[in-house]
């Protein structure tokens, strides 16, 4: 979008379902001082949008100057997850092979900046996760104490085939979506990142720079969009203290997204 309003074209955007729907919202805002490849502009990592939703958005509120073109989906409401549309299943990315790898992404990605397994190297990857210090159990019955809804958690070891500790069993657990409507994919992810640090507290690390071409600030921080989910987990405040620290500009960011949405 930059771009082409450097360039004087005009942009058009065959807009798609977002595929696991259009009303949850969920999450930090990304704080601008953490502007990376991974995320330019304060977006809530659950956004609940489409690709045009969002390209209206930005253009709209960031004074991109982009001619843009809108082209909506047909037959898409904001309440459709990627296999009620009817349509095929095209993997974006090796590690997200099926729509449910989606569901449970927006939570799981957190473990990218830790030398936690995000279950790259397996056929379920962000599904699965684990380390060498884990016991699936203890790690499945302390999730299943937190009652995180539209969740059940199952031991698992595995040997992941590449990145982390590939070659290596590692254990901790599945995580199984119940009932997606109920679930909230962040708040699971960060419990249970708060749970492997805790259960390993001398071996969990959070991942050193570089990261998607970012060369100073820690992984975590750009993927959360901020450094202060870190800092807090490190003075040590809990699930509910962190959640309610990015509320207000969750708000904020619900009240302008509504400008911007076509269903």
């Amino acid at each position: 979008m930059e771009a082409c309003a450097e360039a004087g074209k005009e942009l058009l955007v065959l807009d798609r379902p977002n595929p696991i729907g259009g009303r949850s919202v969920e999450g930090p805002v990304l704080d601008p001082d953490f502007r990376s490849f991974v995320g330019l502009h304060p977006l809530a990592i659950r956004h609940g949008m489409t690709v045009a939703e969002i390209a209206l958005y930005l253009n709209g509120e960031f004074d991109l100057g982009c001619s843009l073109e809108v082209v909506p989906v047909e037959g898409w409401e904001r309440s459709l997850y990627f296999d009620e549309t009817g349509l095929p299943w095209v993997l974006p990315s090796p590690n997200i092979p099926t729509f449910e790898t989606c569901l449970v992404y927006p939570g799981m990605c957190l473990f990218e900046g830790t030398n936690v397994s995000e279950g790259r190297g397996t056929t379920r990857p962000f599904e699965l996760s684990g380390a060498p210090w884990i016991e699936g159990a203890e790690l499945a019955d302390a999730l299943r104490d937190l009652g995180l809804a539209g969740a059940r958690f199952r031991p698992a070891s595995f040997i992941p085939t590449f990145h982390k500790w590939a070659g290596q069993m590692v254990s901790g657990v599945q995580i199984h979506v119940t009932n997606r409507d109920e679930y909230r994919p962040f708040r699971t992810g960060l419990a249970m990142l708060l749970l492997y640090r805790k259960l390993g507290p001398d071996r969990f690390q959070w991942k050193a720079p570089p990261y998607e071409y970012e060369y100073e600030k820690l992984p975590f921080d750009i993927i959360s969009g901020t450094d202060s989910i870190r800092n807090q987990i490190e003075t040590g405040s809990d699930l509910a203290q962190i959640e309610a620290s990015w509320q207000d500009d969750l708000a904020r960011f619900r009240e302008v997204r509504e400008k911007y949405l076509i269903y």
